[in-house]
């Protein structure tokens, strides 16, 4: 899970937006999120067999929130923005917090009013889909309910349990479809979060890094290549990554530990050689670091680990083809991961105006985590681009 909340800016699992508090008891957002149904990619039931797969898509949503004593009101509208199914969902719920020492409860209730669009894409059976017993069908607007627990419980100050579950009553158009089952639908989860706090900034100016790359995609998979056991980027395709990144940290030697954490933010370009149209991708990604060596007081030398998600304008080449020729799946949306090494240029020259200055070697990889993931439209496999690149702090 996603799980970033900052004055502004949030990230919550599947949804990331801009929010801002209109005096103490309003809140106002706009916000991305991806709608978690779809199809199944694998173990394909027989009511789905002959029908086209239906996506996970994102919305662009609005959302007004009044918080009172007791609890808070909000209402959402969401807006297909991935052109799957062109469909809106209005939303409007209510929900409190209540604590017992280290346990926290959030009930709450939801009604959300879906048009005919967005229930036709999800639920619907088109006739060219017709079967003897799947007949067509168009489930049209209606209305569903939830009714939901959510709980965290503080193990520690800084470890915390999370566990929520919720049930969800779908509305009469959407339970008659001959691909639904007609019952109460529900849902649980459960999990660990460790909760970072930054560290106050030393002066007010804010300490960005920025980055350039250039790599070419590998047909190693990623564990080789961080063991170093593979490191060829002799491919067919010799399709290539070049990249800007701007890092923002926000923890920096916590208890005096060599260990710092970090936002980055990147604008990457694919070079397709011909294979297809160049296009853009974007990376957002936390990222820590570890310098604490042996030699790092002689040559300061960092292994890094980032983590985050990544969407491409196009499906790159490389995985396009790989997965099918798998019989799989592709995504435009997949998890990024960023694992690198580098050493201090300014320590190896002996400049002590180039101490920040890195110079290394990294893996650009994006995966579904193992089809897992269904935002990530359960996609199994994905790529990797063994880059060098040069980082420096302003």
């Amino acid at each position: 899970m996603y799980l970033y909340e900052g004055e502004h800016v949030y990230l919550h699992s599947y949804r990331a937006g801009l929010k801002f508090d209109l005096g103490s008891d309003k809140r106002v957002a706009a916000f991305l999120s991806r709608r978690l149904e779809s199809f199944p990619v694998e173990r394909i039931p027989a009511s789905l067999a002959g029908m086209s797969r239906r996506t996970p898509e994102t919305d662009f949503g609005l959302s007004y929130e009044q918080r009172f004593e007791w609890g808070n009101v909000f209402g959402e509208v969401l807006r297909d923005v991935s052109g799957h199914s062109d469909g809106t969902e209005w939303r409007l719920g209510a929900g409190t917090e209540r604590r017992r020492g280290r346990l926290k409860l959030a009930p709450y209730l939801m009604l959300a009013a879906r048009n005919a669009r967005l229930n036709d894409y999800y639920y619907g059976v088109n006739p060219s889909e017709a079967a003897a017993d799947r007949p067509a069908y168009q489930p049209g607007g209606g209305v569903n309910g939830t009714l939901g627990l959510n709980a965290w419980y503080d193990l520690t100050d800084r470890w915390h349990f999370l566990a929520g579950v919720s049930a969800t009553f779908w509305t009469g158009g959407v339970r008659r479809s001959p691909i639904v089952e007609d019952r109460l639908q529900l849902a649980a989860f459960g999990g660990l979060a460790y909760e970072f706090t930054p560290t106050p900034v030393k002066d007010d100016r804010v300490p960005l890094s920025f980055k350039v790359l250039h790599g070419r995609s590998s047909n190693c998979n990623l564990l080789p290549i961080m063991e170093l056991r593979c490191r060829s980027i002799a491919t067919d395709d010799r399709t290539s990554v070049d990249s800007f990144e701007v890092g923002w940290p926000f923890i920096e030697t916590p208890n005096g530990w060599p260990v710092a954490i970090a936002w980055y933010g990147g604008l990457l370009r694919h070079e397709e050689r011909g294979l297809q149209p160049d296009f853009l991708q974007v990376n957002l990604y936390l990222k820590a670091f570890y310098w604490g060596f042996p030699w790092s007081e002689r040559v300061r030398t960092r292994i890094g680990f980032g983590g985050g998600i990544s969407y491409a304008q196009s499906v790159p080449f490389v995985e396009a083809r790989d997965q099918t020729a798998r019989g799989r799946n592709t995504s435009k949306l997949l998890q990024y991961l960023d694992p690198t090494v580098d050493f201090s240029v300014g320590d190896l020259f002996g400049s002590r105006d180039l101490r920040e200055t890195y110079f290394g070697l990294g893996v650009s990889h994006r995966s579904g985590m193992f089809g897992m993931a269904q935002i990530f439209d359960n996609v199994n496999g994905g790529s990797n681009s063994i880059y060098t690149y040069l980082e420096w702090k302003m």
